[in-house]
């Protein structure tokens, strides 16, 4: 299952922006509302949003070119990924793009909320 978030510029370079993706802390600002548990530990996270179970991910890989935080969950397995590009000195262009193998039955049960959940950090993200 592959998911999109659109493509959104971000006023910030792409160096100072993973700077920031690099420390697992400053991902509980780019969390949607509704979150109800977050987590550090020294390479990830963990959240919870209201209505969805707990996810734990770990940051896998942070350049200046992407940002990719994979499940630390075994039983789980998906990644997402953040693509930045840099414009110019100041600003960035950002796409997250999901990649998860589920079983036709999860497919069905998480293919809208993880759409909205991608919308919502995108929105987070355009407005650092």
């Amino acid at each position: 299952m592959n998911l999109e978030g659109r493509k959104i510029i971000v006023n910030k370079s792409s160096s100072a922006l993973a700077g920031m993706l690099k420390n697992p802390q400053d991902y509980k600002d780019l969390m949607p509302e509704g979150l109800q548990k977050f987590e550090t530990s020294e390479d990830g996270f963990k959240f919870g949003l209201k209505g969805m179970p707990e996810i734990a991910l770990k940051i896998e890989n942070v350049s200046d070119k992407e940002v990719v935080l994979r499940s630390a969950s075994a039983s789980l397995d998906f990644a997402l990924t953040g693509n930045m590009n840099a414009l110019n000195e100041n600003q960035t262009e950002v796409q997250l793009l999901f990649e998860g193998k589920f079983n036709p039955f999860i497919k069905m049960m998480v293919e809208k909320p993880l759409q909205n959940f991608i919308n919502s950090l995108t929105d987070k993200i355009e407005q650092l």
